[in-house]
Protein backbone atom coordinates (compact mmCIF):
# COMPACT_ATOMS: atom_id res chain seq x y z
CA UNK A 1 0.00 0.00 0.00
CA UNK A 2 2.97 2.59 0.65
CA UNK A 3 4.02 1.96 -3.05
CA UNK A 4 0.90 2.80 -4.21
CA UNK A 5 0.50 5.61 -2.03
CA UNK A 6 3.77 6.97 -3.71
CA UNK A 7 3.10 6.41 -6.74
CA UNK A 8 -0.45 8.26 -6.46
CA UNK A 9 1.68 11.24 -5.19
CA UNK A 10 3.71 11.46 -7.85
CA UNK A 11 0.64 11.41 -10.12
CA UNK A 12 -0.95 14.52 -7.77
CA UNK A 13 2.43 16.22 -7.68
CA UNK A 14 2.46 15.79 -11.69
CA UNK A 15 -1.13 16.83 -12.60
CA UNK A 16 -0.47 20.04 -10.10
CA UNK A 17 2.76 20.84 -11.97
CA UNK A 18 0.90 20.41 -15.33
CA UNK A 19 -2.19 23.00 -14.30
CA UNK A 20 -0.01 25.45 -13.09
CA UNK A 21 2.38 25.52 -16.47
CA UNK A 22 5.46 26.93 -14.19
CA UNK A 23 7.71 24.81 -16.52
CA UNK A 24 7.29 23.43 -19.65
CA UNK A 25 4.92 20.31 -19.40
CA UNK A 26 7.70 18.13 -21.73
CA UNK A 27 10.43 19.50 -18.46
CA UNK A 28 8.09 18.41 -15.93
CA UNK A 29 7.64 15.05 -17.80
CA UNK A 30 11.27 14.80 -17.58
CA UNK A 31 11.23 15.07 -13.64
CA UNK A 32 8.54 12.16 -13.51
CA UNK A 33 11.22 9.43 -14.25
CA UNK A 34 13.96 10.76 -12.07
CA UNK A 35 11.88 11.18 -8.94
CA UNK A 36 10.49 7.66 -9.75
CA UNK A 37 13.75 6.36 -9.79
CA UNK A 38 14.78 7.94 -6.50
CA UNK A 39 11.84 6.50 -4.90
CA UNK A 40 12.60 3.43 -5.95
CA UNK A 41 9.14 2.92 -8.36
CA UNK A 42 11.10 1.94 -11.44
CA UNK A 43 14.43 0.31 -12.23
CA UNK A 44 16.87 2.96 -13.73
CA UNK A 45 16.26 1.09 -16.72
CA UNK A 46 12.41 0.98 -16.50
CA UNK A 47 12.72 4.85 -16.09
CA UNK A 48 15.19 5.53 -19.37
CA UNK A 49 12.29 2.96 -21.49
CA UNK A 50 10.93 5.76 -22.65
CA UNK A 51 13.20 7.12 -25.04
CA UNK A 52 13.24 3.31 -26.41
CA UNK A 53 9.74 2.64 -26.72
CA UNK A 54 8.48 2.00 -30.15
CA UNK A 55 5.95 4.77 -29.32
CA UNK A 56 8.53 7.69 -29.27
CA UNK A 57 10.24 6.41 -32.25
CA UNK A 58 7.35 5.74 -34.06
CA UNK A 59 6.47 9.87 -33.20
CA UNK A 60 9.42 11.08 -33.98
CA UNK A 61 9.70 9.29 -37.39
CA UNK A 62 6.42 10.48 -38.37
CA UNK A 63 7.47 14.53 -37.66
CA UNK A 64 10.27 13.43 -40.31
CA UNK A 65 8.29 12.12 -42.60
CA UNK A 66 5.45 15.14 -42.33
CA UNK A 67 8.08 17.32 -42.94
CA UNK A 68 9.40 16.08 -46.14
CA UNK A 69 5.42 16.07 -47.54
CA UNK A 70 5.75 19.45 -46.26
CA UNK A 71 8.95 21.00 -47.55
CA UNK A 72 8.30 19.50 -51.02
CA UNK A 73 4.70 21.22 -51.29
CA UNK A 74 2.81 18.39 -51.19
CA UNK A 75 -0.30 20.14 -49.00
CA UNK A 76 0.07 22.96 -50.96
CA UNK A 77 -0.76 21.63 -54.32
CA UNK A 78 -3.88 20.99 -52.57
CA UNK A 79 -4.84 24.82 -51.86
CA UNK A 80 -6.77 25.02 -55.71
CA UNK A 81 -9.16 22.64 -54.19
CA UNK A 82 -10.27 24.64 -51.33
CA UNK A 83 -10.82 27.77 -53.92
CA UNK A 84 -12.65 25.50 -56.18
CA UNK A 85 -14.86 23.27 -54.16
CA UNK A 86 -15.86 26.54 -51.55
CA UNK A 87 -19.15 27.92 -52.12
CA UNK A 88 -20.30 31.15 -51.00
CA UNK A 89 -21.65 30.19 -47.78
CA UNK A 90 -20.20 29.99 -44.92
CA UNK A 91 -21.38 26.15 -44.37
CA UNK A 92 -19.94 25.67 -47.69
CA UNK A 93 -16.86 27.06 -47.45
CA UNK A 94 -16.09 24.89 -44.63
CA UNK A 95 -17.52 21.82 -45.80
CA UNK A 96 -14.77 22.28 -48.42
CA UNK A 97 -11.98 23.04 -46.25
CA UNK A 98 -13.04 20.09 -43.53
CA UNK A 99 -12.78 17.60 -46.52
CA UNK A 100 -9.74 18.41 -47.66
CA UNK A 101 -7.93 19.12 -44.21
CA UNK A 102 -9.53 16.48 -42.58
CA UNK A 103 -8.46 13.38 -44.56
CA UNK A 104 -4.86 14.91 -45.19
CA UNK A 105 -4.50 15.34 -40.61
CA UNK A 106 -5.12 11.38 -40.43
CA UNK A 107 -1.63 10.46 -41.99
CA UNK A 108 -0.13 14.06 -41.35
CA UNK A 109 0.74 15.56 -38.06
CA UNK A 110 -2.09 18.23 -37.04
CA UNK A 111 0.25 20.88 -36.33
CA UNK A 112 1.90 20.42 -39.32
CA UNK A 113 -1.74 21.19 -41.67
CA UNK A 114 -2.78 23.84 -39.56
CA UNK A 115 0.87 25.36 -39.87
CA UNK A 116 0.96 25.26 -43.67
CA UNK A 117 -3.21 25.72 -43.89
CA UNK A 118 -3.33 28.96 -41.76
CA UNK A 119 -1.64 31.66 -44.33
CA UNK A 120 -3.51 29.81 -46.86
CA UNK A 121 -6.86 29.93 -45.12
CA UNK A 122 -6.31 33.34 -44.29
CA UNK A 123 -5.45 34.35 -48.27
CA UNK A 124 -8.45 32.46 -48.89
CA UNK A 125 -10.76 34.65 -46.91
CA UNK A 126 -9.21 38.03 -47.91
CA UNK A 127 -10.16 36.48 -51.94
CA UNK A 128 -13.21 35.46 -50.66
CA UNK A 129 -13.81 38.46 -48.42
CA UNK A 130 -14.84 36.25 -45.30
CA UNK A 131 -14.18 37.07 -42.00
CA UNK A 132 -10.89 34.71 -40.71
CA UNK A 133 -12.85 34.21 -37.33
CA UNK A 134 -15.54 32.43 -39.31
CA UNK A 135 -12.87 30.07 -40.22
CA UNK A 136 -9.70 29.74 -38.10
CA UNK A 137 -11.71 27.69 -35.39
CA UNK A 138 -12.77 25.53 -37.13
CA UNK A 139 -9.37 25.33 -38.98
CA UNK A 140 -8.26 23.82 -36.00
CA UNK A 141 -11.04 21.57 -34.97
CA UNK A 142 -11.40 19.59 -38.37
CA UNK A 143 -7.55 18.87 -38.27
CA UNK A 144 -8.22 17.54 -34.41
CA UNK A 145 -11.24 15.38 -36.24
CA UNK A 146 -9.06 14.25 -39.09
CA UNK A 147 -6.30 13.30 -36.68
CA UNK A 148 -8.50 10.55 -35.45
CA UNK A 149 -9.15 8.90 -38.75
CA UNK A 150 -6.11 6.86 -38.44
CA UNK A 151 -3.50 5.66 -35.62
CA UNK A 152 -0.67 7.51 -37.16
CA UNK A 153 -3.34 10.85 -37.09
CA UNK A 154 -1.67 12.06 -33.87
CA UNK A 155 1.18 11.47 -31.26
CA UNK A 156 -1.38 10.54 -28.79
CA UNK A 157 -3.33 7.79 -30.64
CA UNK A 158 0.46 6.08 -31.35
CA UNK A 159 1.03 6.35 -27.57
CA UNK A 160 -2.02 4.70 -26.75
CA UNK A 161 -1.15 1.74 -29.08
CA UNK A 162 1.95 1.49 -27.08
CA UNK A 163 0.34 2.06 -23.29
CA UNK A 164 -2.20 -1.22 -25.12
CA UNK A 165 1.04 -3.65 -26.25
CA UNK A 166 2.57 -2.92 -22.86
CA UNK A 167 -0.72 -4.19 -21.19
CA UNK A 168 -0.76 -7.03 -23.55
CA UNK A 169 -3.08 -6.13 -25.77
CA UNK A 170 -0.74 -5.71 -28.93
CA UNK A 171 -0.62 -2.46 -30.68
CA UNK A 172 -3.09 -1.07 -32.56
CA UNK A 173 -3.39 -1.59 -36.20
CA UNK A 174 -3.11 1.47 -38.78
CA UNK A 175 -6.85 1.13 -39.32
CA UNK A 176 -8.02 -0.42 -35.99
CA UNK A 177 -10.26 2.35 -35.67
CA UNK A 178 -11.09 4.41 -38.58
CA UNK A 179 -14.35 3.40 -38.91
CA UNK A 180 -15.15 5.19 -35.80
CA UNK A 181 -13.39 7.85 -36.97
CA UNK A 182 -14.89 8.38 -40.09
CA UNK A 183 -18.24 8.37 -38.14
CA UNK A 184 -16.96 10.88 -35.40
CA UNK A 185 -15.03 13.10 -38.09
CA UNK A 186 -18.54 13.62 -40.21
CA UNK A 187 -20.60 14.25 -36.61
CA UNK A 188 -18.08 16.96 -35.84
CA UNK A 189 -17.93 18.32 -39.17
CA UNK A 190 -21.18 18.71 -39.42
CA UNK A 191 -21.35 20.74 -36.32
CA UNK A 192 -18.42 22.71 -37.41
CA UNK A 193 -20.38 23.43 -40.63
CA UNK A 194 -24.01 23.78 -39.58
CA UNK A 195 -24.08 25.24 -36.34
CA UNK A 196 -21.11 26.73 -35.29
CA UNK A 197 -21.28 29.57 -37.38
CA UNK A 198 -24.00 30.53 -36.14
CA UNK A 199 -21.58 30.67 -32.76
CA UNK A 200 -18.66 32.21 -34.07
CA UNK A 201 -17.49 35.81 -33.64
CA UNK A 202 -17.68 38.02 -37.12
CA UNK A 203 -14.26 40.27 -37.45
CA UNK A 204 -15.05 42.70 -40.34
CA UNK A 205 -13.28 41.50 -43.26
CA UNK A 206 -12.39 44.66 -44.16
CA UNK A 207 -9.48 44.68 -40.97
CA UNK A 208 -8.16 42.27 -42.82
CA UNK A 209 -5.26 44.31 -43.49
CA UNK A 210 -2.25 44.46 -40.81
CA UNK A 211 -2.24 48.01 -40.67
CA UNK A 212 -6.27 48.12 -39.55
CA UNK A 213 -5.31 45.27 -37.43
CA UNK A 214 -2.46 46.51 -35.48
CA UNK A 215 -3.22 50.32 -35.50
CA UNK A 216 0.07 51.05 -37.10
CA UNK A 217 -1.25 54.72 -37.17
CA UNK A 218 -1.05 54.92 -32.91
CA UNK A 219 2.56 54.12 -32.88
CA UNK A 220 4.20 54.32 -35.94
CA UNK A 221 5.89 57.93 -36.50
CA UNK A 222 7.84 60.33 -38.92
CA UNK A 223 10.62 62.34 -36.90
CA UNK A 224 13.21 64.42 -38.50
CA UNK A 225 16.33 65.23 -37.18
CA UNK A 226 17.04 69.31 -37.10
CA UNK A 227 19.99 71.08 -37.94
CA UNK A 228 21.04 71.76 -34.06
CA UNK A 229 20.23 67.80 -33.02
CA UNK A 230 23.23 66.21 -30.87
CA UNK A 231 22.13 63.59 -32.89
CA UNK A 232 24.20 64.78 -36.02
CA UNK A 233 27.19 63.17 -36.88
CA UNK A 234 26.60 59.75 -34.75
CA UNK A 235 25.46 56.22 -36.17
CA UNK A 236 22.55 54.59 -34.56
CA UNK A 237 24.26 52.78 -32.12
CA UNK A 238 26.49 55.80 -30.66
CA UNK A 239 22.68 57.65 -30.12
CA UNK A 240 21.87 55.47 -27.86
CA UNK A 241 18.18 56.58 -28.31
CA UNK A 242 16.92 52.54 -29.12
CA UNK A 243 18.65 52.01 -26.11
CA UNK A 244 17.56 54.52 -23.93
CA UNK A 245 13.95 54.81 -25.00
CA UNK A 246 11.04 52.28 -25.97
CA UNK A 247 11.65 53.09 -29.44
CA UNK A 248 12.90 50.88 -32.52
CA UNK A 249 14.26 52.88 -35.50
CA UNK A 250 12.41 50.84 -38.84
CA UNK A 251 13.77 52.76 -41.33
CA UNK A 252 16.10 56.13 -42.30
CA UNK A 253 15.11 58.40 -45.18
CA UNK A 254 17.70 61.08 -46.50
CA UNK A 255 16.36 62.81 -49.29
CA UNK A 256 14.30 60.64 -50.58
CA UNK A 257 16.08 57.72 -50.62
CA UNK A 258 14.92 54.78 -48.27
CA UNK A 259 17.86 52.93 -46.05
CA UNK A 260 16.64 49.78 -44.68
CA UNK A 261 18.13 47.60 -41.90
CA UNK A 262 20.57 46.70 -40.79
CA UNK A 263 20.79 50.52 -39.25
CA UNK A 264 23.18 50.66 -36.32
CA UNK A 265 26.03 52.33 -38.00
CA UNK A 266 24.31 54.51 -40.29
CA UNK A 267 25.48 58.17 -39.49
CA UNK A 268 22.51 60.53 -38.79
CA UNK A 269 22.59 64.04 -40.89
CA UNK A 270 20.70 66.90 -40.57
CA UNK A 271 17.58 66.69 -42.47
CA UNK A 272 17.20 62.75 -41.85
CA UNK A 273 13.43 61.19 -41.40
CA UNK A 274 13.28 58.75 -38.95
CA UNK A 275 10.39 56.29 -39.13
CA UNK A 276 10.51 55.03 -35.81
CA UNK A 277 8.07 52.69 -33.77
CA UNK A 278 7.12 54.12 -30.20
CA UNK A 279 4.34 55.58 -27.80
CA UNK A 280 3.78 59.03 -28.03
CA UNK A 281 5.32 59.44 -24.59
CA UNK A 282 8.80 58.20 -25.28
CA UNK A 283 8.27 60.27 -28.53
CA UNK A 284 8.16 63.29 -26.57
CA UNK A 285 11.42 62.13 -24.67
CA UNK A 286 13.20 62.07 -27.71
CA UNK A 287 12.61 65.18 -28.90
CA UNK A 288 13.44 66.87 -25.80
CA UNK A 289 16.43 64.86 -25.18
CA UNK A 290 18.10 64.93 -28.59
CA UNK A 291 16.32 68.35 -30.30
CA UNK A 292 14.24 66.55 -33.32
CA UNK A 293 10.70 67.60 -34.06
CA UNK A 294 7.67 64.86 -34.39
CA UNK A 295 6.46 65.17 -38.07
CA UNK A 296 2.44 65.82 -37.37
CA UNK A 297 0.22 62.82 -37.73
CA UNK A 298 2.79 60.80 -40.33
CA UNK A 299 1.11 62.03 -43.62
CA UNK A 300 2.54 59.23 -45.82
CA UNK A 301 0.21 60.24 -48.78
CA UNK A 302 -2.03 57.92 -50.55
CA UNK A 303 0.35 55.08 -48.79
CA UNK A 304 -0.62 53.28 -45.85
CA UNK A 305 1.63 52.98 -42.83
CA UNK A 306 1.71 48.91 -43.64
CA UNK A 307 2.92 50.12 -47.29
CA UNK A 308 5.46 52.72 -46.33
CA UNK A 309 7.39 50.79 -44.05
CA UNK A 310 6.90 47.87 -46.64
CA UNK A 311 8.62 49.26 -49.86
CA UNK A 312 11.63 48.21 -51.45
CA UNK A 313 13.25 45.47 -50.19
CA UNK A 314 11.43 45.62 -47.15
CA UNK A 315 8.46 43.69 -45.56
CA UNK A 316 5.93 43.22 -42.89
CA UNK A 317 4.60 40.03 -41.62
CA UNK A 318 2.87 38.47 -38.86
CA UNK A 319 5.19 35.87 -36.92
CA UNK A 320 4.17 32.87 -34.86
CA UNK A 321 5.70 31.28 -31.58
CA UNK A 322 5.38 27.82 -32.37
CA UNK A 323 4.91 25.49 -29.23
CA UNK A 324 8.63 23.76 -29.34
CA UNK A 325 10.17 27.35 -29.54
CA UNK A 326 12.95 28.06 -27.45
CA UNK A 327 12.29 31.49 -27.40
CA UNK A 328 9.07 31.18 -25.45
CA UNK A 329 10.02 32.55 -21.67
CA UNK A 330 12.28 34.91 -22.97
CA UNK A 331 12.27 38.19 -23.65
CA UNK A 332 12.52 40.27 -27.25
CA UNK A 333 15.76 41.77 -25.10
CA UNK A 334 17.12 38.88 -23.76
CA UNK A 335 17.01 37.49 -27.23
CA UNK A 336 18.81 39.80 -28.49
CA UNK A 337 15.51 39.66 -31.51
CA UNK A 338 16.69 42.31 -33.54
CA UNK A 339 20.17 41.54 -34.30
CA UNK A 340 19.39 37.76 -34.08
CA UNK A 341 17.06 38.13 -36.96
CA UNK A 342 17.89 41.55 -38.49
CA UNK A 343 14.13 42.40 -37.94
CA UNK A 344 11.89 44.52 -35.42
CA UNK A 345 8.99 43.12 -33.31
CA UNK A 346 6.38 45.88 -34.03
CA UNK A 347 3.89 44.59 -31.74
CA UNK A 348 2.30 41.46 -30.10
CA UNK A 349 -0.78 40.24 -30.15
CA UNK A 350 -2.39 37.67 -27.89
CA UNK A 351 -5.53 37.17 -28.63
CA UNK A 352 -8.09 40.46 -28.71
CA UNK A 353 -4.72 41.71 -26.28
CA UNK A 354 -2.41 43.96 -28.17
CA UNK A 355 0.92 44.79 -26.88
CA UNK A 356 2.84 48.05 -28.08
CA UNK A 357 4.89 49.25 -25.37
CA UNK A 358 7.77 48.13 -23.27
CA UNK A 359 8.03 44.90 -26.05
CA UNK A 360 11.51 44.56 -25.15
CA UNK A 361 10.43 43.20 -21.61
CA UNK A 362 7.32 41.37 -22.45
CA UNK A 363 8.13 37.07 -21.44
CA UNK A 364 7.10 35.39 -24.94
CA UNK A 365 3.97 32.61 -24.61
CA UNK A 366 3.32 29.94 -27.05
CA UNK A 367 0.81 31.20 -29.71
CA UNK A 368 2.10 34.75 -29.64
CA UNK A 369 1.84 36.96 -32.82
CA UNK A 370 3.93 39.14 -33.54
CA UNK A 371 4.36 41.73 -36.12
CA UNK A 372 7.82 41.86 -37.71
CA UNK A 373 9.15 44.92 -40.08
CA UNK A 374 12.30 44.09 -41.52
CA UNK A 375 14.07 42.86 -45.32
CA UNK A 376 12.68 40.48 -47.39
CA UNK A 377 15.87 37.85 -46.80
CA UNK A 378 15.49 38.30 -42.89
CA UNK A 379 12.02 36.42 -43.71
CA UNK A 380 13.55 34.04 -45.59
CA UNK A 381 15.63 33.07 -42.09
CA UNK A 382 12.88 32.82 -40.04
CA UNK A 383 11.03 31.01 -42.51
CA UNK A 384 13.60 28.15 -42.11
CA UNK A 385 13.21 28.83 -38.17
CA UNK A 386 11.82 25.39 -36.31
CA UNK A 387 10.62 27.83 -33.47
CA UNK A 388 8.78 30.73 -35.66
CA UNK A 389 6.14 30.10 -38.18
CA UNK A 390 5.52 33.74 -40.80
CA UNK A 391 2.09 33.52 -41.79
CA UNK A 392 2.08 34.26 -44.84
CA UNK A 393 2.03 31.89 -48.10
CA UNK A 394 5.71 30.31 -49.05
CA UNK A 395 7.06 31.01 -52.38
CA UNK A 396 6.36 28.05 -54.47
CA UNK A 397 10.46 28.81 -55.63
CA UNK A 398 11.51 27.68 -52.21
CA UNK A 399 9.82 24.53 -51.65
CA UNK A 400 11.13 20.91 -53.43
CA UNK A 401 8.23 20.58 -55.96
CA UNK A 402 10.03 18.46 -58.16
CA UNK A 403 10.60 15.91 -55.09
CA UNK A 404 6.79 16.35 -54.41
CA UNK A 405 5.91 12.93 -55.69
CA UNK A 406 8.23 11.20 -54.45
CA UNK A 407 7.65 11.75 -50.83
CA UNK A 408 4.15 11.42 -51.54
CA UNK A 409 5.31 8.26 -52.73
CA UNK A 410 6.99 7.57 -49.88
CA UNK A 411 4.60 8.32 -47.67
CA UNK A 412 1.71 6.34 -49.03
CA UNK A 413 4.38 3.01 -49.23
CA UNK A 414 5.05 3.20 -45.25
CA UNK A 415 1.25 3.58 -44.81
CA UNK A 416 0.46 0.55 -46.74
CA UNK A 417 3.36 -1.87 -45.72
CA UNK A 418 1.73 -1.30 -41.95
CA UNK A 419 -1.71 -1.76 -43.67
CA UNK A 420 -1.00 -5.12 -44.90
CA UNK A 421 1.22 -6.01 -41.95
CA UNK A 422 4.04 -6.64 -44.07
CA UNK A 423 6.53 -5.07 -41.15
CA UNK A 424 5.25 -2.90 -37.95
CA UNK A 425 4.81 0.65 -38.38
CA UNK A 426 7.93 1.43 -36.49
CA UNK A 427 9.79 -0.54 -39.14
CA UNK A 428 8.30 1.01 -42.05
CA UNK A 429 8.30 4.74 -40.48
CA UNK A 430 11.77 4.75 -40.15
CA UNK A 431 12.63 3.45 -43.36
CA UNK A 432 10.81 6.26 -45.01
CA UNK A 433 12.45 8.79 -43.38
CA UNK A 434 16.23 7.15 -44.66
CA UNK A 435 14.51 7.48 -48.11
CA UNK A 436 13.08 10.91 -47.82
CA UNK A 437 16.87 11.52 -47.13
CA UNK A 438 18.20 9.48 -49.95
CA UNK A 439 15.43 11.36 -52.67
CA UNK A 440 16.85 14.52 -51.79
CA UNK A 441 13.14 15.37 -50.05
CA UNK A 442 14.98 16.58 -47.02
CA UNK A 443 18.29 17.49 -46.49
CA UNK A 444 20.03 15.25 -43.67
CA UNK A 445 20.31 18.66 -41.24
CA UNK A 446 16.69 19.45 -41.66
CA UNK A 447 15.50 16.04 -40.16
CA UNK A 448 16.32 17.38 -36.37
CA UNK A 449 14.60 20.46 -36.52
CA UNK A 450 11.62 18.58 -38.03
CA UNK A 451 11.17 16.98 -34.89
CA UNK A 452 9.05 18.18 -32.37
CA UNK A 453 11.15 17.33 -29.37
CA UNK A 454 9.11 18.38 -26.80
CA UNK A 455 6.33 16.17 -27.49
CA UNK A 456 9.36 13.37 -28.15
CA UNK A 457 10.26 14.40 -24.33
CA UNK A 458 7.25 13.96 -22.92
CA UNK A 459 6.11 10.98 -24.58
CA UNK A 460 9.79 9.48 -23.04
CA UNK A 461 9.08 11.04 -19.43
CA UNK A 462 5.25 9.80 -19.52
CA UNK A 463 6.32 5.93 -19.97
CA UNK A 464 7.80 4.93 -16.89
CA UNK A 465 4.86 7.16 -15.18
CA UNK A 466 2.38 4.31 -16.41
CA UNK A 467 5.02 1.68 -15.83
CA UNK A 468 5.07 2.59 -12.22
CA UNK A 469 1.35 2.74 -11.66
CA UNK A 470 1.12 -1.02 -12.79
CA UNK A 471 4.05 -2.28 -10.71
CA UNK A 472 3.37 -0.96 -7.59
CA UNK A 473 -0.26 -2.29 -7.94
CA UNK A 474 -1.72 2.25 -8.11
CA UNK A 475 -3.93 1.05 -11.01
CA UNK A 476 -5.48 -2.15 -10.23
CA UNK A 477 -6.41 -0.35 -7.08
CA UNK A 478 -8.01 2.30 -8.59
CA UNK A 479 -9.75 -0.09 -10.96
CA UNK A 480 -11.21 -2.18 -8.13
CA UNK A 481 -12.34 1.07 -6.28
CA UNK A 482 -14.13 2.34 -9.82
CA UNK A 483 -15.62 -1.28 -10.67
CA UNK A 484 -16.83 -1.79 -7.17
CA UNK A 485 -18.46 1.91 -7.23
CA UNK A 486 -19.78 1.36 -10.93
CA UNK A 487 -20.86 -2.39 -10.38
CA UNK A 488 -24.62 -1.33 -10.45
CA UNK A 489 -23.97 0.74 -13.59
CA UNK A 490 -24.58 -1.04 -17.24
CA UNK A 491 -21.26 -1.22 -19.45
CA UNK A 492 -22.34 1.59 -22.03
CA UNK A 493 -22.87 4.38 -18.48
CA UNK A 494 -18.79 3.12 -16.99
CA UNK A 495 -17.32 3.66 -20.91
CA UNK A 496 -19.74 7.38 -20.99
CA UNK A 497 -17.81 7.93 -17.39
CA UNK A 498 -13.94 7.28 -18.59
CA UNK A 499 -15.00 9.16 -21.70
CA UNK A 500 -16.00 12.21 -19.64
CA UNK A 501 -13.39 11.82 -17.52
CA UNK A 502 -10.68 11.73 -20.01
CA UNK A 503 -12.16 14.49 -22.21
CA UNK A 504 -12.11 16.85 -18.67
CA UNK A 505 -8.26 15.63 -18.05
CA UNK A 506 -7.19 16.42 -21.37
CA UNK A 507 -8.54 20.11 -21.08
CA UNK A 508 -6.30 21.01 -18.04
CA UNK A 509 -3.31 18.43 -19.09
CA UNK A 510 -1.70 17.01 -21.56
CA UNK A 511 -3.71 14.85 -24.10
CA UNK A 512 -0.83 12.02 -23.95
CA UNK A 513 -0.45 12.31 -19.91
CA UNK A 514 -4.66 11.49 -19.78
CA UNK A 515 -3.88 7.99 -22.19
CA UNK A 516 -1.06 7.04 -20.20
CA UNK A 517 -3.37 7.64 -16.82
CA UNK A 518 -6.32 6.51 -18.08
CA UNK A 519 -6.11 3.64 -20.39
CA UNK A 520 -4.44 1.29 -17.73
CA UNK A 521 -7.36 2.25 -15.25
CA UNK A 522 -10.34 1.53 -17.85
CA UNK A 523 -8.38 -2.10 -19.15
CA UNK A 524 -8.56 -3.05 -15.67
CA UNK A 525 -12.20 -2.07 -14.83
CA UNK A 526 -13.05 -3.50 -18.52
CA UNK A 527 -11.24 -6.98 -16.97
CA UNK A 528 -12.89 -7.30 -13.79
CA UNK A 529 -16.58 -6.48 -14.93
CA UNK A 530 -15.77 -8.82 -18.04
CA UNK A 531 -16.35 -6.04 -20.64
CA UNK A 532 -14.62 -5.75 -23.97
CA UNK A 533 -11.26 -4.03 -23.40
CA UNK A 534 -10.55 -2.65 -26.86
CA UNK A 535 -13.87 -0.40 -26.61
CA UNK A 536 -12.70 0.89 -23.17
CA UNK A 537 -9.04 1.92 -24.65
CA UNK A 538 -10.67 3.68 -27.90
CA UNK A 539 -12.96 5.40 -25.52
CA UNK A 540 -9.86 7.08 -23.89
CA UNK A 541 -7.89 7.36 -26.66
CA UNK A 542 -10.67 9.63 -28.66
CA UNK A 543 -11.18 11.16 -25.67
CA UNK A 544 -8.09 12.57 -24.82
CA UNK A 545 -8.21 14.38 -28.43
CA UNK A 546 -11.62 15.58 -27.88
CA UNK A 547 -10.45 18.92 -26.58
CA UNK A 548 -12.35 22.09 -28.46
CA UNK A 549 -13.17 24.46 -25.33
CA UNK A 550 -9.89 26.00 -24.78
CA UNK A 551 -7.50 27.69 -26.63
CA UNK A 552 -4.81 26.04 -24.37
CA UNK A 553 -6.37 22.21 -24.55
CA UNK A 554 -4.66 21.53 -28.00
CA UNK A 555 -2.09 23.23 -29.78
CA UNK A 556 -3.91 24.08 -32.99
CA UNK A 557 -6.17 25.89 -30.59
CA UNK A 558 -3.18 28.19 -29.46
CA UNK A 559 -1.92 28.38 -32.88
CA UNK A 560 -5.59 30.16 -34.13
CA UNK A 561 -6.22 31.83 -31.35
CA UNK A 562 -4.66 35.09 -31.70
CA UNK A 563 -3.93 34.89 -35.64
CA UNK A 564 -8.33 34.81 -35.48
CA UNK A 565 -8.19 37.35 -32.97
CA UNK A 566 -10.44 35.18 -30.69
CA UNK A 567 -11.04 35.66 -27.11
CA UNK A 568 -10.90 32.81 -24.65
CA UNK A 569 -14.93 32.63 -24.10
CA UNK A 570 -15.09 32.04 -27.83
CA UNK A 571 -13.88 28.75 -28.03
CA UNK A 572 -16.23 27.58 -24.84
CA UNK A 573 -18.82 28.92 -26.69
CA UNK A 574 -18.36 27.60 -29.86
CA UNK A 575 -16.18 24.59 -28.67
CA UNK A 576 -18.07 23.27 -25.44
CA UNK A 577 -21.06 22.18 -27.79
CA UNK A 578 -18.98 20.21 -29.73
CA UNK A 579 -16.85 18.53 -26.72
CA UNK A 580 -20.99 17.82 -25.66
CA UNK A 581 -21.69 16.28 -28.70
CA UNK A 582 -18.66 14.05 -29.17
CA UNK A 583 -19.76 12.94 -25.60
CA UNK A 584 -22.83 11.72 -26.54
CA UNK A 585 -21.85 10.34 -29.70
CA UNK A 586 -18.54 8.89 -29.51
CA UNK A 587 -19.79 6.36 -27.05
CA UNK A 588 -22.32 5.22 -28.97
CA UNK A 589 -21.05 4.35 -31.56
CA UNK A 590 -18.36 2.53 -29.96
CA UNK A 591 -20.69 0.46 -28.68
CA UNK A 592 -22.47 -0.01 -32.05
CA UNK A 593 -19.44 -0.43 -33.98
CA UNK A 594 -17.29 -2.86 -31.20
CA UNK A 595 -19.41 -3.61 -28.86
CA UNK A 596 -19.21 -3.17 -24.90
CA UNK A 597 -19.35 -6.66 -23.81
Amino acid sequence: MDKILLTLGVVVVALVFFVGEWYPVDFIALCIPIVLIILGLVSPDEGISGFSNSATITVLAMFILSAGITRTGVIQMVRDLLVRWGGRTTTKQILALGLVVGPISGFINNTAVVAVFLPIVEDWCKKRKISPSKMLIPLSYVTILGGMLTLIGTSTNVLASGVSAQLGYGEFGLFQFTLLGVVTFLSGLFYVAFIAPRLLPKRDPNSNSLNQDYKLEDYVSEVIITPGSSLIGKTLRQSGIQRKFDLDVLEIIHNGNHFPQPLADKVLLAGDILLVRGGREDLLKVRDAKEIEILADVKFGEKSVEDEISTGEEKVAEVLILSNSRLIGSTLKDLRFRQRYNATVLAIRRGQELVRERLGKVPLRFGDLMLVQGPKESFIGLQTSRELLVIEERDLETLRQNKAWISLAIVVGVILVAAFDWLPILVSSLIGVILMVFTGCLKPGEIYGSVRWDVIFLLAGLIPLGIAMDESGATEWLAKNLASLGGNLSGFWILLFFFVITSLLTEIISNNAAVVLMIPIAVKVAETLDLNVYAFMFAVTFAASNSFMTPIGYQTNTMVYSAGGYRFIDFIRVGGPLNLWMAIITPICIALIYGIK
